[in-house]
């Protein structure tokens, strides 16, 4: 009977109700180790549902909603299935629903926010009377 429990507390489909967190996040391939994302997790940047997760061993249900930062994008992920194993990606993409994807807009890097001038690449260094011409516009 699918949804009723076996002996070792999991489904009996072979899927566990909960897992560790540093597991699920391993399982669905956000990082490349399970000693990575039990360090991550152990950082406190994770959150279940808003709380904070201040231990690699907290345990994740599904429907829970995972809040954290990844390289320059913000993830909020819902999980779906807990999973078995680490498989291939296509079959970690199944784990989880991105509910806030990476946007593709470009960010504005910190020079163009501080207002430095900005070259084509590949134009190589500024002439002394481009230097000039630039620093005239940034005085008037």
């Amino acid at each position: 009977m699918a949804g009723t429990q076996d002996e070792k507390g999991g489904t009996a489909a072979g899927e566990p109700e909960a897992l560790r967190i540093d597991k699920w996040l391993w399982f669905a391939r956000f990082f490349k180790s399970r000693s990575l994302a039990s360090q991550y997790c152990g950082t406190g940047r994770v959150r279940i549902a808003g709380n904070l997760v201040g231990k690699a061993s907290h345990m994740v249900r599904v429907d829970d909603v995972l809040t954290f930062p990844l390289r320059e994008h913000i993830r909020v992920i819902k999980i779906v299935a807990l999973g078995t194993r680490r498989g291939p990606a296509r079959e970690a993409v199944l784990l989880y629903e991105d509910l806030a994807p990476p946007s593709a807009a470009p960010k504005k890097t910190a020079e163009a926010e501080a207002g430095v001038a900005s070259r084509d690449p590949g134009s190589g260094r500024p002439t002394k009377r481009e230097r000039r011409l630039t620093d005239r516009l940034k005085d008037s």
